[in-house]
């Protein structure tokens, strides 16, 4: 049936009453999304949090690799995406193929995979990293190894950069959000907006490119590079009224929510995922009704995949 937006959110609340599930929605999902999830973060909060819940069925309103880790770390749990097709460029950027062969160019590699990226990659790696903890998880690994560092290369040479590791091979994949995002984009916000503070969202589904640019020094002032949560305290806590934030804008939605008497301003009104904005109100509604789509990860992948997860959870 065709509901308007605000009969699909009244019914989802109805039924969410009524079942024995739980509704995650990432940082970038549309406001209405979010308004119908019971919690709202990134995706490896996100799926920590799918771990502690005692729900039987997880919505998971994000991207596909997003539902694959929490399938991975849940795996008595049913986990669903409303919409199969929300995939995610930067984990597309390589395949199983290309790292089995770029593991046998550097047989005595050590692999250090993104968290964005599937769960078939993860099981070929040996650790998995965020964002804001890569430099840790390359600097526990010994400096004598190679390491094979994936998918994004913005975020491989910042870490490069921070680490000073000459043994650091990188694949050359990008979001195409934040590949959009350049450092004179973010110069000129900073000369129209000269007491805001800078912003760069480091865990969520896609690497910005900016840190790459922040750690060579071309910007003009100062940024803050904060997960999600340190973000939004970073918002909430600051005496500041005007902030440049430089990520897919659907996170703006969450920040002007809590914190209505400040200004958001996006790096760019155009950093927008196509693929997070396909899961839809209605799809979401359809999911809960119709027990949809499930994201299940073979055990013989899943139990690789946990290992190289379990390895960077180890690290912090």
């Amino acid at each position: 049936m065709s509901l308007s937006k605000d009969e699909y959110i009244k019914e989802i609340f109805s039924l969410k009453k009524e079942q024995d599930v739980i509704i995650l929605a990432h940082n970038y999902q549309l406001p209405e999304i979010q308004d119908v999830a019971d919690f709202i973060g990134d995706s490896l909060a996100l799926s920590r949090k799918a771990e502690k819940t005692s729900a039987k069925t997880i919505i998971f309103c994000g991207v596909h690799f997003m539902a694959e880790t929490a399938s991975i770390i849940c795996p008595d749990k049913n986990v669903l995406i409303p919409d199969l097709t929300a995939g995610c460029s930067l984990a597309s950027s390589i395949n199983p193929t290309e790292l089995t062969y770029w593991k046998k160019d550097h047989p005595d590699a050590i692999v250090v995979s993104y968290v964005n990226t599937s769960a078939e990659i993860k099981a070929l790696s040996d650790y998995c990293c965020t964002s804001s903890n890569a430099v840790k998880v390359v600097n526990s690994i010994s400096p004598n190894n190679d390491i094979l560092f994936l998918p994004d290369m913005f975020l491989g040479s910042y870490v490069a950069e921070v680490t000073k590791r000459k043994n650091m091979f990188i694949w050359p994949g990008e979001c195409h959000v934040h590949a959009g995002i350049r450092a004179e984009d973010i110069n000129k916000m900073m000369k129209q907006y000269r007491n805001a503070e800078f912003l760069v969202h480091p865990e969520c589904s896609c690497t910005s490119s900016t840190m790459y640019h922040m750690a060579k020094g071309d910007l003009i002032n100062e940024g803050h590079i904060l997960s999600t949560e340190g973000m939004m305290q970073q918002a909430k806590n600051s005496s500041k009224s005007d902030f440049i934030v430089a990520t897919e804008t659907g996170i703006l939605y969450r920040m002007q929510k809590e914190n209505p008497t400040k200004n958001f301003i996006p790096i760019r009104k155009d950093a927008v995922c196509q693929y997070m904005k396909k899961i839809t109100i209605d799809k979401v509604y359809n999911s809960l009704l119709n027990n949809v789509y499930q994201v299940k990860v073979p055990q013989s992948i899943s139990r690789k995949a946990r290992s190289a997860i379990d390895r960077m959870l180890s690290i912090g």
